[in-house]
């Protein structure tokens, strides 16, 4: 039966119950547990700043107050101009930054970052940024950690908006390039053929096709190709250019070796000019491709964090914030790192990932917004950042940083080693089974699927309870916000932690007429679109990613009365 749950009172009220003809298994474990150390011979883990850019949500506190509201977050997508796509677009302005930078920096600095970075890593700056204002002071302490402090920002497709743009760019400079050195009185090769010294390798004549045709177009494009590689003008153009780039770097100060490059560069544009030649096509692309490629992100925050430690990408799709922190637990506890910074950012809804994910079959397209657990029409694209500083909670209390959220109490990661995008049912499992190793299932009281609204959510709901307990309360929130592919987990254990922290779960937009069929079947209860009041057990919060990778991270509330007594007074001065 599927049971929902409100807040009207203090009490929970059961809403409304489906019948069903699922039984719970009666001999789900009471306790899994692996050959592992026991809970109190670990450190505990703490999250001390966080930040997040969402749909509707430029900071974590526009995203917490959006939380109180079971509606959704989506809006159409403008990629294709009118289509059937809702997506989440981040509410995201770098502009809100600029006095931060202007503090820290010289003025130049901004506006570099402004100009070369694209949206997936301005949107982490901006996260991160907000993650230092919940604890004055953690900014200097983090810095003053030398090795200690670690960053750990990935991605799910990387920065998708600047690669298509500079893949345009080439393939345009490409063509021009082609056109230019394929021209007869450039290429004595096909001067000879058009003389009757036919090149049987030579691909169709354009000109018999219907100019301005399809056909037309490919034939121009692959003519223009095989003929511009036998030209013997080009071959007399790269000799010359060879030669000017032939010139060796003086072996002096930095200042002589630029002017030694900039004078081949104006060589260059004078060889052009000679030959009124366009641009080359190995000169087309920014080297703003390299600058965002996926570590950037890390790399951005340990420069403007100044943060010395270790800084890169973990990318495991939808599960890269759970594993991301599951390398940072293992790092704080193996005494490598006393805090590390954890995040994921994704791009702005981009057409090549929608049409991806289209001919995927798992994307919704109907212009309405498909929920998890209702109609499985698919998942909705979104984009946007999510960064945590998480680290032992000793020994930041100590140095007087409160913890936000929850403590993670646990966190499992496993490979279903099964299919590139459907789900195992061994595989997350595992993953549930390591984070829970110290934990009674008799003590998770809520739970977030990963519930893509694709028929895996019947499968997840089944498979989860195999481990869990009937009166586990379900959380799915993928409607609210959309399906970042990193950076969506994330968003959704901040909001698990943001509402168990207050004692609550937020609502989610589902009500008891809504439940797919396959999912009723299910003994499986929900948090309606009325939230409901819940203050005590262990949460947890599964995400499965594309190519079999697992997350699993388990948290509960902070006892209160432990930390106002190991919280020390912010000191003046932070030590090392």
């Amino acid at each position: 039966m599927a049971v929902f749950f409100t807040d009207t009172s203090s009490n929970i009220l059961i809403r409304g119950v489906i019948k069903a003809g699922f039984t719970p298994p009666c001999n789900f474990p009471d306790r899994i547990r692996y050959n592992a150390p026991p809970m109190d011979a670990r450190k505990r883990i703490g999250v001390f700043g966080w930040g997040v850019v969402a749909p509707k949500s430029p900071d974590i506190a526009a995203f917490e107050r959006n939380l109180e509201r079971a509606d959704s977050w989506l809006s159409p997508f403008r990629g294709f101009g009118p289509s059937n796509f809702l997506v989440g677009y981040p509410e995201f302005d770098f502009e809100t930054y600029h006095d931060w930078f202007d503090e820290r920096f010289p003025p130049a600095k901004f506006k570099q970052l402004k100009d070369k970075m694209g949206p997936m890593v301005l949107s982490c700056i901006g996260a991160f940024i907000q993650s230092l204002t919940q604890n004055p002071g953690l900014e200097e302490y983090l810095q003053s950690l030398g090795t200690q402090a670690h960053v750990y920002i990935g991605t799910g497709l990387g920065e998708i908006t600047v690669t298509a743009s500079e893949t345009i760019a080439y393939d345009r400079a490409l063509r021009k390039w082609n056109e230019f050195w394929a021209a007869p009185e450039r290429c004595a090769a096909l001067r000879a053929h058009i003389d009757g010294a036919h090149d049987p390798a030579a691909p169709r004549d354009p000109e018999e096709f219907t100019i301005g045709c399809e056909e037309w177009i490919d034939a121009k494009h692959a003519w223009e190709e095989f003929w511009a590689a036998k030209s013997d003008a080009l071959l007399e153009y790269l000799a010359e250019a060879a030669d000017i780039q032939s010139e060796p770097v003086p072996p002096s100060s930095g200042s002589a070796k630029l002017s030694t490059i900039r004078q081949k560069l104006n060589k260059v544009r004078a060889l052009n000019k000679k030959w009124g030649c366009p641009d080359e096509p190995w000169a087309a692309v920014s080297p703003n491709l390299l600058w965002n490629i996926a570590n950037i992100p890390a790399s951005q925050v340990s420069m403007i964090g100044r943060i010395v430690g270790p800084a890169f990408a973990p990318v495991a799709a939808c599960a890269s914030f759970g594993v991301a922190l599951k390398m940072a637990v293992d790092a704080i506890n193996l005494g490598e790192a006393k805090a590390v910074v954890v995040g994921m950012t994704d791009p702005p809804p981009h057409p090549l990932v929608i049409s991806a994910f289209y001919n995927a079959n798992v994307l919704s397209a109907d212009a309405d917004v498909s929920r998890p657990l209702t109609a499985l029409k698919g998942t909705h694209i979104a984009g946007g950042s999510c960064v945590w500083i998480i680290g032992d909670a000793a020994e930041l209390m100590a140095q007087g940083f409160r913890p936000l959220g929850m403590e993670i109490v646990g966190v499992g990661t496993s490979s279903d080693a099964h299919h590139i995008i459907t789900p195992s049912k061994g595989g997350p499992q595992l993953a549930m089974k390591k984070a829970m190793e110290d934990v009674r299932t008799s003590d998770v009281t809520t739970w977030d699927m990963h519930a893509t609204a694709t028929p895996g959510d019947a499968t997840e709901i089944e498979n989860s309870l195999e481990l869990l307990h009937p009166d586990v309360l379900f959380t799915a929130r993928k409607g609210t916000f959309g399906h970042g592919m990193s950076v969506g987990g994330a968003w959704e254990l901040t909001a698990q932690h943001l509402g168990m922290a207050k004692g609550r779960l937020y609502p989610i937009p589902l009500t008891e007429g809504d439940l797919h069929a396959d999912v009723k079947i299910h003994d499986a209860k929900f948090v309606s679109a009325d939230g409901c009041k819940l203050d005590h057990g262990y949460s947890g919060k599964l995400s499965m990613g594309v190519g079999g990778i697992n997350s699993c991270v388990i948290s509960r509330r902070w006892d209160e009365t432990f930390i106002e007594e190991h919280l020390a007074e912010p000191a003046a001065t932070v030590s090392s």
